[in-house]
């Protein structure tokens, strides 16, 4: 078997309520989700999901290739941009062609892929999160009430605008939980680097004062070691970072300097990066939790996993066109036993698809604004202010 080529689709994933975090938000809900698939001589295909960006450019390094030799090639294609480097939208790319690469390979063994990678059990510790930064109190609670019913016992929230705001919202969201299962969840809070170093510690430390947080994410700039550190020695809470970071080289400083206590991935950087930082935690004796992404493909990397601690699971709900053979039960992602990712793929309904999309428009979550982390005042609210003409 060989590779032959690779197309592209785009379709949506219609959240149906407004997202974000506190760099900004998403106000129709409804986002991008690439996908591309990679073609073979046998007629077997692989399906990814990730960037489109710098396809064109690290494809060559799979042309003609074995899809087997699925650790050669991610290195392969690490090599083919040595030196242009493979950060960002790169990285991406490589991680798609990745992930299409392992459902290949596991398609081609007609096993689902936890099984192929030596999985023993197809459950998969999961915890709520959502996307919830625009979200109203009422908002919250009604998606929260979901996640509750679906049996999960932790959850994260967006915050790190407004300390007051973010009390407020920890204990809606415990009160949810308690309502729902009769007890209170792991609370886990999200900040996007959006703090300073001591802005960070004085935020946490008022939270502190009457919530018990499992970890707070992301407290400061995903590469500063030294802000990192501090936080982490100055805080009860674990800190949690490591989505943002292409490359296993740049997780090594942060664990060198115990500046981290729980290892994340970006589920979109693909499989093979993921067991790589697992690994790499794994030698520091550290958790690793993968960030979620639509259909949560990295879940079944996580059941091979020793130090796996828990599977972000953002909405309960697939893009449109895309249907995954996994179940939620009990506050658990189950995997299924259709070969590969278990992910299909209805190419001519997305072709006819009519919807529009505005994850990456000005302003959205993935644009940091001005000043951010540098602020003696509150900033604006998160709600998504309305667009258009009569909004000006």
């Amino acid at each position: 078997m060989r590779i032959t080529g690779y197309r592209t689709l785009t379709t949506v994933h219609d959240w149906g309520r407004p997202i974000g975090d506190v760099n900004g938000a998403v106000g129709s809900g409804k986002t991008v989700v690439p996908i591309v698939v990679l073609t073979t001589d046998s007629g077997l295909e692989g399906i990814g999901l990730g960037h489109h960006q710098g396809l064109d450019v690290v494809f060559p390094a799979l042309e003609g290739e074995d899809p087997i030799a699925v650790q050669a090639l991610y290195d392969r294609m690490l090599s083919w941009v040595f030196k242009s480097g493979h950060g960002g939208a790169v990285f991406g790319a490589i991680g798609a062609l990745d992930m299409a690469l392992w459902d290949l390979k596991a398609k081609a063994a007609g096993q689902p892929l936890w099984r192929l990678l030596g999985g023993r059990d197809r459950v998969v510790p999961a915890y709520a999160s959502g996307l919830d930064g625009p979200l109203t109190d009422e908002e919250l609670a009604a998606l929260q009430t979901r996640f509750a019913d679906h049996g999960f016992t932790a959850v994260k929230i967006k915050g790190g605008l407004d300390v007051e705001a973010d009390l407020r919202r920890l204990h809606l969201v415990s009160d949810v939980f308690h309502d729902r299962t009769g007890a209170a969840p792991a609370l886990m809070l999200d900040a996007n680097e959006s703090w300073s170093r001591k802005e960070a510690v004085r935020h946490i430390g008022r939270l502190e004062e009457s919530v018990d947080l499992a970890w707070v994410e992301e407290p400061v700039r995903r590469w500063d070691v030294d802000g990192l550190t501090r936080v982490s020695q100055s805080v009860r809470a674990a800190v949690a970072t490591g989505e943002n970071l292409t490359g296993l080289e740049q997780f090594r400083p942060l664990l060198q300097a115990n500046a981290v206590d729980v290892v994340q991935t970006g589920s979109v950087w693909g499989i093979s990066h993921f067991l790589r930082v697992a690994a790499l935690a794994l030698a520091f004796d550290l958790p690793v939790s993968p960030v979620g992404y639509n259909a949560n493909p990295i879940a079944h990397a996580a059941t091979v996993v020793p130090n796996h601690l828990s599977l972000e699971v953002q909405d309960l709900h697939l893009p449109f066109g895309i249907e995954s053979d996994q179940e939620i039960e009990d506050g658990h992602l189950v995997l299924g036993d259709l070969p590969g990712l278990g992910l299909v793929v209805d190419e001519a309904a997305i072709e006819h698809m009519n919807e529009a999309a505005d994850w990456g428009r000005h302003g959205g979550p993935h644009v940091r604004p001005e000043r951010a982390g540098r602020r003696l005042v509150r900033k604006p609210s998160l709600h998504p202010r309305p667009q258009g003409p009569a909004a000006r």
